[in-house]
């Protein structure tokens, strides 16, 4: 058989199931069902179905005592799991893909609704994901589910201690624009940029005392973008906070301080 990081990680797994009633690996049901999915399984069938086809090549790579196991048990086994537990497992396995030549990650934490999610018959509403992207792994690090995008702000700071993110870049939209998310990452040896909106008029106002007491920009950016017939242009100013005060080593205080612009307009060229 050949080996794979994906199968190692998942032979750690606790089996739940009683040694007498086992009669396929649980990392053989795991990976089968999890290179399904990836091939677009939407169904405990349809991993039955994909693991027939691809019985072959499967036999390469997993055990399989006793051939494909059944759509039933791979339901069962998977009702038995602690969802928690095997998330750290996979978690720990997308984090081994990274490339380590890669020093300065961008991480882009962002909520989303999964369309066509919502159950009305069962009166469930849809799905909020929260996720984190590796810009340059391209790469879904981990996930988080919560009851609605207000929840993001409890869910954020545990989908980054999941992480490893030491040395990286995180991003969230003005959602995540708190002091306890901001403290997580500092203190997971990571750097943040966090959004403000002018809906958030406290911390507005506080930003714009910032700005009027630095009085000076370090650094002015221009950035023009086209895509089809539209131009955007895109100006920033960025500001030097210590000039008002000098953070401590493991502060959460913001290193700098920036101003962005953009306007769009129609492109009149061929």
């Amino acid at each position: 058989m050949i080996r794979s990081s994906l199968y190692d990680y998942f032979a750690k797994l606790s089996d739940p199931r009683l040694n007498r009633n086992k009669k396929h690996n649980l990392a053989d049901i795991i990976v089968l069902s999890i290179l399904a999915v990836i091939c677009g399984a939407e169904s405990w069938d349809s991993i039955e179905e994909f693991g027939k086809v691809r019985i072959d090549f499967l036999r390469k790579i997993l055990h399989l005592p006793n051939g494909i196991p059944s759509h039933d048990t791979i339901n069962r086994v998977f009702s038995r799991l602690k969802p928690d537990k095997f998330e750290v497992v996979f978690i720990s396995w997308v984090n081994s893909l990274r490339d380590n030549n890669i020093d300065k990650e961008v991480i882009s934490i962002d909520g989303k609704t999964i369309r066509g999610s919502k159950d009305s018959f069962h009166e469930k509403t849809a799905i909020h994901i929260v996720s984190a992207w590796a810009n340059s792994n391209q790469l879904v690090l981990g996930q988080r589910k919560v009851d609605g995008k207000s929840n993001e702000i409890t869910a954020i700071p545990e989908l980054l201690e999941m992480l490893d993110i030491k040395g990286s870049i995180v991003t969230i939209d003005a959602m995540g624009t708190q002091k306890n998310i901001a403290k997580v990452i500092i203190d997971n040896q990571a750097n943040y940029i966090l959004a403000l909106k002018g809906n958030q008029t406290y911390l507005k106002g506080e930003y714009m005392k910032a700005l009027g007491c630095v009085g000076i920009r370090t650094i002015w950016i221009s950035v023009h973008i086209q895509d089809r017939n539209i131009v955007e242009v895109r100006h920033l100013l960025q500001y030097n906070p210590f000039l008002l005060y000098k953070p401590s080593r493991n502060s959460c205080s913001p290193r700098h301080l920036c101003n962005t612009e953009g306007r769009r307009s129609l492109s009149h060229g061929s």
